[in-house]
């Protein structure tokens, strides 16, 4: 025979304290769904705030273009192109939290300056930085290594032409890609081997760059890590720099941070600062030379983030990324 919990017909005699344990169950029954999702959704919440997100890479061969794309999104975040007839660059990319682009291609007041870019100066008297053209570039390869994940990695193969011609040295990126804490952890290995004997002239400017949108009238700011501001920072040898532009349409900078790696030969380099924000570590502070068959190789750790900038975040940052092997 079934009764029910609380007999309400039947003279049956409920102590004080059953009825309190019999309510509070009640309570709990009704409640049990709201608290349910509102444990959900808080549980859901820390997990994304500290979740790496799925990358996924598409190769267009055809239109020869490398993208990044996040998550189950149908734009990318990040495009390599890497062309027949000029050097490989990354541009556009995507500011973390989706507010306008954090690169800027061949702006008015530099036009050689490609998003984010490698090009060397002085090499036996060739300039590979202002130069991007076929006439000093040749694509060798350019595939995709790590497809899919919360690391993605591709890379790209160049030769570097003399003014005959001939390759004076293969120039292959290596890239990998994070997104994670509201950030893109781009990293680079980029390796050089010389095709002849080569003499690298000391210059201001060399290597690895970084160009953000700037224009007259926007809030920008460059700090390294010895604490030097903007034109301060210019050809200064130093760990990282980090460079922060508000453009329109944006409450808070977007930044960028690069960091030097203790094994890169003449750590820690000067660095190129320009006026117009644009900045990157600098390979030719001093003349070097490179003999036929020898390879240098170099790592870099960019960070792209927004909000405020804060020194001791990319302090820790950039202990993590000496920290790995």
């Amino acid at each position: 025979m079934k009764t029910s919990i609380i007999p309400s017909s039947l003279n049956v005699s409920v102590s004080k304290s059953t009825t309190v344990v019999l309510a509070q169950l009640l309570l709990l029954a009704l409640l049990q769904g709201p608290l349910r999702a509102q444990i959900t959704a808080h549980s859901s919440y820390k997990e994304s705030a500290v979740a790496k997100h799925s990358l996924r890479i598409e190769h267009d061969d055809q239109n020869r273009i490398i993208t990044v794309y996040r998550d189950n999104e149908k734009a990318p975040i990040l495009t390599e192109n890497a062309y027949d007839d000029t050097r490989p660059y990354i541009h556009p990319i995507v500011a973390p939290d989706g507010k306008g682009l954090i690169t800027e291609f061949r702006p008015t007041h530099h036009p050689h300056q490609m998003g984010i870019f490698w090009g060397l100066k002085m090499v036996n008297g060739q300039d590979y930085f202002m130069k991007w053209q076929n006439d000093h570039y040749r694509k060798v390869s350019a595939r995709v290594i790590e497809p899919e994940g919360q690391v993605v990695k591709w890379q790209t193969v160049y030769d570097m032409l003399d003014e005959k011609g001939a390759t004076v040295m293969t120039e292959t990126q290596d890239w990998s890609m994070q997104a994670v804490d509201g950030k893109y952890i781009l990293d680079l290995q980029w390796q050089g081997q010389a095709k002849t004997h080569i003499t690298f002239g000391q210059y201001y400017v060399s290597g690895l760059f970084v160009r953000m949108p700037w224009h007259a009238g926007v809030r920008a700011e460059t700090v390294n890590s010895n604490g030097l501001r903007n034109q301060a920072a210019e050809a200064q040898h130093a760990k990282w720099v980090d460079v922060g532009i508000q453009e329109d349409g944006r409450d808070d900078p977007a930044h960028i941070v690069v960091f030097d790696y203790p094994g890169n030969d003449g750590f820690p380099g000067s660095w190129r600062v320009d006026e117009q924000f644009g900045f990157g570590p600098n390979r030719s502070w001093r003349e070097w030379k490179m003999e036929k068959d020898q390879t240098e190789t170099l790592r870099y750790r960019l960070i792209a983030y927004t909000g405020k900038f804060d020194a001791s975040k990319d302090e820790d940052a950039y202990k993590a990324f000496v920290a790995v092997k």
